[in-house]
């Protein structure tokens, strides 16, 4: 088996390279990546049977190189391996899974030991892995009294990255009064009053992305894999327009 590391810190990189080899003494090659970039390049020009992914790397981040990589081979069991537990990660990666994969999700804070179990679980025996922290923070987005549910967390997300009530309403093919029903929906679950707008100190659209930023519901990598789908939609209704007024310019031919 063939297995690929993808951190971009040396020490760290040295350190999962150590284990890996510990935990798998079968493996054929390790090879290893110090970038999201990079990562993609050596997934696909080799057989990689799997890989351990840092989340926070330059150029391109683990999740969106996992996307990236699963686009190509959804089969491909993947480690993630972070300091982070943010729920903003979690969603993040709990979106782009392939219904057939095998992945896990691990902190940094593990122990070796627990380490090498997981890279054993995930790679040799198809095990998801997932750490408890990581589980509760799972527990807690997917609860409908606690947590964003995927509606509410898709208008925050298009809040956030600036989108009017009629973009949303065209982007996710729902009414402008739904659009505003899931926002008093998302401030409620915020804890946002929206109150007078005379008197309200605040901007309820605002407040309610520096609220989630600071809960962790939003990271900079979530946001700009979201911008980018936004932007895939708005050309999409470019070429959609272009197109329509080609055609009836023809008509009127």
């Amino acid at each position: 088996m063939n297995i690929l590391i993808a951190e971009d810190d040396p020490f760290h990189r040295s350190f999962l390279s150590s284990t890996v080899r510990s935990a798998l003494p079968h493996c054929e090659t390790l090879h290893e990546a110090s970038d999201g970039s990079e990562a993609i390049s050596l997934a696909l020009e080799h057989e990689i049977g799997g890989v351990v992914m840092d989340l926070q790397m330059p150029n391109i981040s683990g999740i969106a190189a996992a996307s990236s990589i699963w686009s190509k081979h959804p089969d491909m069991r993947i480690l993630f391996w972070s300091n982070y537990s943010d729920e903003a990660y979690v969603r993040g990666i709990s979106k782009i899974v392939p219904k057939e994969a095998v992945y896990g999700y691990l902190l940094k804070t593990a122990s070796e030991h627990r380490l090498e179990l997981a890279v054993r679980g995930v790679f040799e025996e198809d095990q998801c892995i997932i750490d408890r922290e990581i589980r509760g923070v799972q527990q807690r987005s997917e609860d409908i009294h606690e947590g964003l549910s995927n509606t509410e967390f898709e208008v925050l997300m298009d809040i956030a990255l600036g989108m009017t009530d009629k973009s949303i309403a065209m982007r996710r093919s729902i009414s402008t009064r739904s659009v505003q029903s899931r926002l008093k929906q998302l401030y409620e679950k915020l804890g946002i009053d929206p109150g007078n707008a005379q008197t309200n100190p605040f901007n309820s659209r605002t407040r309610a992305v520096a609220i989630a930023l600071s809960r962790g519901l939003l990271n900079v990598e979530g946001m700009s894999l979201a911008n980018a789908e936004m932007l895939a939609w708005l050309d999409q209704q470019r070429n959609a327009e272009d197109q329509t007024d080609a055609e009836t310019r023809m008509r009127r031919c």
